[in-house]
C-alpha cells in the first residue's frame, strides 16, 4: 500500500492511483481510531463536485459506522465551509470532506475539520497520520443497514448554511443595491448558493461536472477569462465573484474585468472591518501575502502575526486569540464573526456588503486602501521543473546562493515557509514548493503589474541558470 500524507490543506492523490477506495478506508481508520481514542462520537461528512464524491462519502462513512461512530450526511455536494458550519451547528466531534478543492480534475481528497469549525490542527493531523494501517478493514456495513442501525443520518447543510447567512448579512440592502454580479463556479459547491441567494446574477459554469472540462477549479485569473471578458463586454455588469472547487477559495472582478487578488480583498476587508465596523483584533497573514497588510494593520494600531502557509496555522490562531482578519495568498481568508475557516461565499458577501453600504465600487475602494498604503501588484508563476531541478533550486535557495535576482541585488532573505527575497521597499520575489501539487511556486510584489512581470521573467533566468 503507498504512504499517505496530508499536505498543506488534507490528503490528496489522483483518482485510482493512489486515491483508491481502500486508501479512503484506510484513512477512515485511523481516523476513527483516533476519535475514539480522544472520546469522540459524532462526525459530518461532505463531498464537494468531483468525480467519486458521493461514493468516497459512503465509504467513509462505512468504516465510522463499523466503529460505532454516529454520522451525519450530505445527500447532494456541499461547500468545505458548509461542512465546517455544520460541525457547530450539530455539536459533532469532527468534519470530513471528500474533496481536492482547487487541483485538476484528476485528484479527490480528504480534509478534516475540528470541532470549532476550521481545519484540524497540525498537531491532531499528524497523530491521525501515524496510526493509518498499511491495509484497510475487512468488510464494512452497508449504508443502508448502518441507516437501521440509528448510526447514519442525513442534515442538509446548504439549507443551514444559507439560514446562517440570512441571519448575518441584510441581503435586501445587498439585492438592491447598485451591484449587478457575475459568478462563475468553477463547476464547483458554491454554485446553488449563489444561485438561491442572488436569482439575477449572471451565472456562469453553474452546472454540475466532475470533469470541470479539464480545467482546475483554482480561482486565478488565468482560469477566469471566461468571467473577466463578461464583465468587460456587458455594461449592466459591475462586479464578479469566483469560488473553488469547494468554495473556500475566492477570486474577484472589477467592472471592468480586471481581476482583484486575495492581497487586495484583505486589505478591503480589514479596510471594512476596521474603519466602518469598528471591530478589532490581531491580523494574522500567511508568508506570501502582500506586506501592505502589515503596514495597514500598523496604521490601525493592530498587532500582526505571519505564520507558514496553510489556513491550519491561521485557524490554529483564531480559536485561541482575537482575531479580525486572517488569510492567505491562494484566496483562503477568514474574518472576525464567523467560523474560524475559509469561506470564498462568506468573504463574497462581506465585499458585496461593504460596497453596498458605502455605495463604491471595488476599484473606487481599492483606490481607498492605496492612499493608504501604496499601490501594488502582485502575481505568481507556477513551474512545472523536473524533481532535480526543483531541488537544486531549493538547495541554492537554503545555502544562500540567491544574491540577485536578474541585475537587481537581494538586500534581505526571510526563510519562513519557503524564500523570501526583498529587492527593495516594495519588491520582493518568493519561491516555495507547493503542498498540495507537484510544481514550484514563484510569487513577486512590486508597484506595477509590469514590474511584476519582470521581475518574474528574471527569477525564471536566475532559478534555471
Amino acid at each position: 500500500m503507498s504512504i499517505i500524507k496530508f499536505g498543506t490543506d488534507g490528503w490528496r492523490a489522483i483518482i485510482a492511483k493512489d486515491y483508491t477506495v481502500d486508501n479512503v478506508r484506510r484513512v477512515s481508520e485511523a481516523t476513527a481510531q483516533w476519535m475514539l481514542k480522544n472520546n469522540m462520537s459524532k462526525v459530518v461528512i461532505g463531498y464537494d463536485c468531483r468525480f467519486g464524491g458521493e461514493l468516497f462519502s459512503h465509504t467513509t462513512a462505512s468504516v465510522f459506522g463499523n466503529f460505532g461512530i454516529h454520522v451525519m450526511l450530505s445527500k447532494d455536494f456541499v461547500s468545505t465551509p458548509m461542512v465546517s458550519l455544520a460541525v457547530v451547528k450539530t455539536n459533532a466531534d469532527l468534519g470530513v470532506v471528500i474533496t481536492a478543492s482547487h487541483n485538476p480534475p484528476s485528484y479527490n481528497g480528504y480534509k478534516l475539520k475540528s470541532k470549532f469549525g476550521g481545519p484540524t490542527i497540525p498537531k491532531e493531523i499528524a497523530e491521525v497520520e501515524a496510526i493509518i494501517p498499511e491495509s484497510p478493514l475487512g468488510s464494512t456495513p452497508s449504508i443502508s443497514d448502518l441507516e437501521t442501525d440509528g448510526l447514519v443520518s442525513y442534515i442538509d447543510m446548504e439549507d443551514m448554511y444559507i439560514k446562517h447567512v440570512e441571519a448575518n448579512f441584510d441581503l435586501d440592502m445587498i439585492r438592491n443595491s447598485n451591484l449587478n454580479m457575475a459568478y462563475d463556479a468553477m463547476y464547483g459547491a458554491g454554485q446553488n448558493v449563489i444561485r438561491k441567494l442572488f436569482p439575477e446574477a449572471t451565472l456562469i459554469h453553474c452546472e454540475h461536472n466532475p470533469s470541470f472540462y479539464g480545467q482546475a477549479p483554482e480561482p486565478i485569473h488565468r482560469n477566469l477569462t471566461e468571467l473577466s471578458n463578461t464583465l468587460a463586454n456587458t455594461a449592466a455588469l459591475n462586479f464578479g465573484l469566483a469560488n473553488d472547487g469547494d468554495a473556500d477559495r475566492i477570486g474577484m472582478y472589477d467592472g471592468e474585468g480586471n481581476f482583484v487578488d486575495s492581497h487586495h480583498i484583505l486589505l478591503l476587508l480589514l479596510y471594512y472591518l476596521k474603519e466602518f465596523k469598528e471591530l478589532t483584533g490581531k491580523v494574522i497573514i500567511t508568508f506570501s501575502v502582500t506586506d501592505k497588510m502589515k503596514k495597514l494593520a500598523e496604521l490601525y494600531g493592530l498587532e500582526v502575526e505571519v505564520t507558514q502557509i496553510g489556513f491550519k496555522y491561521i485557524a490554529e490562531i483564531m480559536i485561541n486569540d482575537d482575531v479580525l482578519v486572517g488569510g492567505e495568498e491562494s484566496g483562503g481568508l477568514a474574518v472576525k464573526g464567523h467560523i474560524p475557516e475559509r469561506d470564498g461565499i462568506w468573504i463574497g458577501l462581506m465585499i458585496m456588503e461593504f460596497m453596498a453600504k458605502t455605495g463604491k465600487s471595488i476599484k473606487e475602494l481599492i483606490q481607498d486602501v492605496y492612499y493608504k498604503v501604496g499601490p501594488f501588484n502582485c502575481d505568481r508563476d507556477d513551474l512545472h521543473i523536473t524533481e532535480d531541478l526543483k531541488r537544486q533550486i531549493i538547495d541554492k535557495c537554503t545555502n544562500d546562493q540567491i544574491t540577485h535576482i536578474g541585475e537587481q541585488e537581494v538586500i534581505k532573505t526571510e526563510k519562513l515557509d519557503g524564500f523570501k527575497f526583498y529587492l527593495n521597499d516594495n519588491e520582493w520575489l518568493m519561491i516555495r514548493p507547493s503542498g498540495t501539487e507537484p510544481v514550484l511556486r514563484v510569487y513577486a510584489q512590486a508597484p506595477t503589474k509590469e514590474r511584476v512581470r519582470e521581475i518574474l521573467d528574471a527569477a525564471h533566468v536566475t532559478l534555471k541558470s
